[in-house]
């Protein structure tokens, strides 16, 4: 589960989203439309990510259609403190290439 959790974070292109998705849910259950607000993108930007989520045991759906609300798996609760390590490196790193980068500006 932990180089799933870090390819999804750090390793592809929409992780900084399923991050704050995951984070959303670690505080809260909640189907795609209050997520869709909560994080303020796109429906089916969300959508996206929640079947990607899904698709790695990352998390669980109950309901039907318009109403599915989405949970942590049981995996992804026992690995959370994994994520929080992957989100802690990911933030070192980008405000380390920002340092970088307003350094060279200067």
């Amino acid at each position: 589960m932990k180089r799933v959790i870090w390819w999804l974070i750090v390793g592809t292109r929409g992780g900084v989203n399923r991050a704050r998705i995951i984070r959303a849910l670690n505080e809260r259950p909640s189907n795609a439309n209050q997520l869709t607000e909560l994080l303020g993108l796109d429906y089916k930007t969300v959508r996206h990510h929640l079947k990607v989520l899904q698709d790695n045991k990352i998390i669980t759906a109950t309901g039907d259609r318009y109403g599915t609300v989405y949970f942590l798996s049981s995996c992804m609760e026992k690995d959370y403190e994994v994520f929080k390590d992957h989100l802690d490196k990911m933030w070192d790193k980008f405000k380390s290439e920002k340092d970088i980068d307003n350094k060279g500006r200067g």
